[in-house]
This record gives structure tokens, sequence and C-alpha cells, in this order.
């Protein structure tokens, strides 16, 4: 069996760039492979949804900005009846006097690019959302329009639903095996027991990306970081609350009558996870995450969480930010990885870009050349300060 492009990692970053490969033009056979076809364990569906402008680096701003104006015409791309949820109700990023430097330099970075913006100073925060409590803050950052939260299942669904009238063959295995014949990959081995040859590979493997791209024999720095998020309810409910980000890291946004929070590293310090570690920490919702939201939040000072789950980041420990591009030696095995917590709203600007890529020879609608792996080859880090 062969295609002449086989991605490798189904969910939202593999999903979006097979549609938008069929949607430039490609009308070569094409192999999608996942694992978890449930989507159970996967990034793109355990991950807090929500998708931003405020970052450092102009480059992904405007990928997010892709996304964005996908969202705005979500109906005609996908159809009268695509729905992902999409709440436009802002970030606010807080930052402490020592912060303040970062604070404005990313938001020069950000108007510049023409990202609806605002720095407002401590008072000006607390006449804006009263029940925040400025202790501590200088000024923050707050996102208009342009940023929100969304349904992640539900966008991944529209992607995969598309698929299935563009032939798209979907495979459920694990890939455990690449090879290669000098300077190019030529095949990959299924769990299965199934060997496919390929023209071209796209790594889309999330927090496994590091490994998978071990198989063919490259490096690259990408492992699985463990995420928690922690579902809590309080009796005051903000209609005027954006996606608050405090010093700490520490998140939280509302969901219908309820709240999400996390942002909390665990107690033993951030560093490579078990893929297969699924378990909730509950201590750091008491010990981390709760103090950082009562001080932030006076009136969420008696609450408790009612559910939780954790996930991964395909976490670039380089410098958080994603790998985008072929191999420059191998140069028919493409990255799109790394993503280290944003993969999800950038997924299909990537997926666009790639597409464009592969099938006109370059980028035309987002220029994604600073995030390729020569970067990584030299050790020189892209890095993005901007991380949640």
């Amino acid at each position: 069996m062969r295609y002449d492009i086989v991605i490798i990692g189904g969910a939202i970053v593999g999903s979006s760039i097979a549609y938008y490969l069929r949607e430039e033009g490609f009308s070569g056979s094409i192999a999608l492979i996942e694992r978890d076809p449930q989507f159970a364990h996967a990034a793109t569906t355990l991950s807090c949804a929500s998708i931003r402008q405020q970052f450092s680096i102009p480059q992904n701003i405007r990928l997010s900005q892709f996304t964005m104006k996908l969202f705005r015409r979500l109906k005609e791309e996908f159809g009268a009846d695509a729905d992902i949820g999409f709440r436009e109700g802002g970030f606010l990023i807080l930052a402490s006097e020592n912060g303040l430097p970062i604070l404005n330099a990313n938001h020069e970075a950000q108007v510049a690019e023409g990202a609806d913006i605002v720095l407002e100073d401590a008072d000006q925060l607390t006449r804006r959302f009263p029940w925040l409590s400025t202790e501590g803050i200088s000024a923050g950052s707050y996102g208009r329009s342009g940023e929100g939260w969304f349904d992640a299942h539900a966008m991944l669904t529209l992607f995969r639903k598309a698929l299935r009238g563009k032939n798209v063959d979907f495979m459920t295995a694990s890939v455990i095996g690449i090879e290669r014949q000098g300077h190019r990959v030529t095949s990959v081995r299924l769990d299965n027991a199934e060997t496919i040859e390929a023209g071209t590979v796209l790594n889309a493997a999330g927090p496994n990306a590091g490994k998978v791209a071990a198989l063919a024999g490259l490096a690259l720095p990408v492992e699985p970081r463990k995420r928690n998020v922690f579902v809590f309810e309080a009796r005051e409910k903000y209609a005027d609350m954006p996606l608050l980000v405090d010093p700490s890291g520490i998140y939280v946004r509302p969901e219908g009558s309820v709240y999400l929070t996390g942002g909390a590293e665990p107690e033993e310090g951030d560093g490579p996870a078990d893929p297969q570690d699924f378990e909730v920490d509950w201590p750091l919702f008491e010990e981390v995450i709760w103090p950082v939201l009562a001080t932030r939040i006076p009136a969420f000072e008696a609450i408790k969480p009612t559910r939780a789950w954790a996930g991964h980041y395909d976490y670039n420990t380089l410098d958080q930010n994603a790998v985008i591009g072929p191999h420059p030696k191998v140069k028919n095995f493409f990255f799109a990885n790394g993503f280290s917590g944003h993969g999800l709203q950038q997924a299909p600007a990537v997926g666009k870009a790639l597409a464009e890529l592969l099938v006109h020879g370059g980028y035309r609608t987002v220029d994604c050349s600073a995030f390729g792996y020569i970067r990584v080859a030299e050790g020189r880090a892209f890095r993005e300060l901007n991380v949640i």
C-alpha cells in the first residue's frame, strides 16, 4: 500500500493539514493515521480551548489571526450548521511591576499586527472589572475583540467531518517504525503489521512528536508536559469576565455556569511526563491554584473543584514555539509540532501553510519560515514569551 502523503496524528493539526491539502487542490492519496480515534486522550480535546492574539512575536499573532478569520466565516467554510460555541470574551493578562516591561513590549508587537488589545493600569482595571483585586498588579493587557474560547471537540469534528467527502483514508493504528533510505523517508510501519510506503510523511503527533521523529532517526526537542484543568462552581457569575491570567501563570475563565482554571506546575517541577499519565494532581488546586484565585477574585475564596482532567502539552524545550516545515536534509519529512499549549488555536493556519508549501512550493497566506527546523539543528531559540 502506498500513499503520496502520510500524516501521523489525526487530531486538529493533522486533520487541518489534510483538509487544506484538498482545499489547495492536492489530488494525490492521503492517509491520516490516528491511534486514538475517539480522541479521549488527545491534547486537542483535553485543551482549555481558547484563542488569543496576545503573543510576544508577530508570527504567532498572525497564526491566531488566520484562525480568528476562520471563526468569523465558519458557516461559510463548513456549512450552515457549523458551530463551535465561540465566546469572544477576550483575554486579560495581568503584570506586576517586574513584568511590566515585557507586557509593554508584547503590547507593541500586538498593536503593530492590528490586534485589538489595550493596556490599562490598576485603577482602570478596577473600574472595568469591579470584582477584580489588583493587589500587586501594575497593569493588564486586555483583548477587546478577536480573543475568547470555544468547544475544541466541535472544532475537531468540523474538520474530520469535512474530510469524509475528500478522499482521505482514516487509519486507526500506532506508528512503530519509519524506514529511511539515505535522505528520504520511504515507509511507515504500523502496530497492526501493515507497512505503508510514503511519498511524504508529516509528523502531527502532538505530545508524542519527539518519539515519532526519533523513529526516523531525527532529533526533535518536543516532549509531553502534563497539565491539569479544574472545574469549579461559584455563587457569583461575572458576565463580563475574560480569560484571566495572573502573573503567577494561573488562569481562570467562565464556562457556562461554572469556571475552568489551571496553569499550575507540578510540585516536583515542570518536566517530561509519562504520556500515559492522565491522573489529576488534585493537591495543585488547594495548595497552589485556590490561594491565587482567592487573592485575585475575593468572591472565589469559598470554592471547591467539582471535577478535573489532565492532559499534555507538546512542549518544545528549545523555545516553546512550533516547529513547522521540512527537515533540511530529510526533505520529505515534515514537522507540525511543539506548539507548547497554543496548537489548537494555530492548527488551521498551520494546516493552510503546510498545504501551500506542499502544493505550491512556498508559503502564501501565512509565512511560517521562522518556525523552520533549521533553528533546531543550530540550537537557535526563537522564543515565545507568552506561554500560558
